[in-house]
């Protein structure tokens, strides 16, 4: 992280995005597919990236289908991209249908209510759709009933335009999990019954099972931002973000004191500390609490006390002036410490590391001809 570049902004942390990277990471997965094409998930502000640089990036590398999560987020992408198929995964919102068509926002079809209600909202005018099945995550999309509904009567879609029929992949982050066998071999089934559009099944970590899950369109997400799709596999995968916090302070610690809320840390030797400029209220997951780490220079600084809202501390004991002196700057995100390296101290997982991070920090955004 440079400092220099930094302080000039009166910031005390800042996130840099790489959109180059993200491209990179499109190109790597479509190579991946060996010819399928790829849609690019953006939901949730792009994984908390900021929908409005990596959407137009996304673009630029010759992706033109997003798929969203909420009605909002697909009428805010369309204000972004005027060009690109945009699908809202959550389905026809009701009381909200006009919306839809007049944001040209493509509905993804989760029961047999909301296929009769796009069919009386389209009328005569057989707008696009998609049609969700449940193949084994008991969330949204059609259940096998409703699917054998339409088995046995298939003029509840005919005449739908539809673009894809898609599912979800449960467990395709555990290669070994008889659970993504069970799936490909309904969603198959799927397809027998609802042989329209294309085939949408695979996500990020799909798309490294065999081809046999890639069918006609992938639809990764988090691997476009650089987590790993296979937890404790070498990542593929380009590094998108880095994270960096400004010192604010740096005291001695005598052998007994205690930092931080609750006591919950005791230096049991005299040491150094440092308090960083970033705590929960900008993303750091308090469970990373005596439990993450940041680096100086590649020396790794554990974070030591309670994350509290706005603040963290760091034993910096093995750094050696003036490396952890006030305003100096320390990667809490980076090369020595990946988003997945974080996700893993805190005990979770790249996807909540990567949308969790606040809205506080600078933001500065490099490459894809932004």
């Amino acid at each position: 992280m440079n400092g220099a570049e930094i302080n000039g902004r009166h910031a005390g942390a800042i996130l840099n995005v790489n959109l180059d990277s993200i491209q990179a990471n499109y190109r790597l997965l479509l190579e991946r597919l060996g010819g399928v094409p790829s849609a690019a998930v953006v939901k949730a502000n792009a994984y908390g990236l900021g929908v409005e640089h990596v959407a137009p990036a996304l673009a630029e590398a010759g992706c033109s289908i997003f798929f969203v999560t909420h009605l909002e987020e697909g009428v805010r992408l369309r204000g972004i991209l005027t060009d690109a198929e945009i699908h809202v995964l959550n389905g026809l919102l009701a009381s909200s249908e006009e919306v839809y068509p007049t944001h040209r926002l493509t509905p993804v079809l989760n029961s047999l209510g909301e296929i009769e209600g796009w069919r009386r909202l389209c009328g005569e005018t057989p707008l696009a759709c998609d049609i969700h099945v449940d193949t084994g995550m008991l969330r949204l999309g059609l259940p096998p009933d409703e699917l054998e509904a339409i088995k046995d009567a298939p003029s509840i879609v005919a005449g739908l335009n539809v673009a894809n029929v898609i599912s979800h992949l449960s467990s395709a982050d555990q290669p070994n999990s008889a659970q993504n066998a069970e799936q490909l071999a309904r969603y198959r089934r799927v397809r027998e019954i609802l042989p329209l559009g294309r085939a949408c099944f695979t996500n990020s970590s799909g798309i490294f099972l065999s081809p046999d899950y890639h069918f006609d369109l992938a639809r990764p997400g988090v691997a476009l931002y650089g987590v790993a799709p296979v937890p404790g596999e070498p990542n593929p995968l380009n590094p998108v973000v880095e994270l960096g916090a400004c010192i604010l302070q740096r005291r001695e610690a005598s052998r007994g004191e205690a930092v931080g809320y609750g006591a919950t840390y005791r230096f049991e030797k005299p040491g150094l500390i440092a308090t960083l400029a970033v705590g929960y209220a900008d993303g750091l997951l308090r469970s990373l609490s005596n439990n993450g780490a940041a680096y100086i220079g590649g020396i790794r600084v554990p974070i030591v006390g309670r994350v509290s809202m706005d603040l963290i501390t760091i034993d910096v004991s093995a750094v050696a002036e003036p490396a952890s002196r006030p305003g100096q700057w320390v990667e809490l995100i980076g090369p020595n410490n990946t988003v997945d390296d974080v996700a893993r101290a805190a005990g979770t997982i790249g996807y909540e590391i990567l949308t969790n991070l606040g809205t506080r920090y600078h933001r500065a955004y490099t490459g894809g001809g932004d």
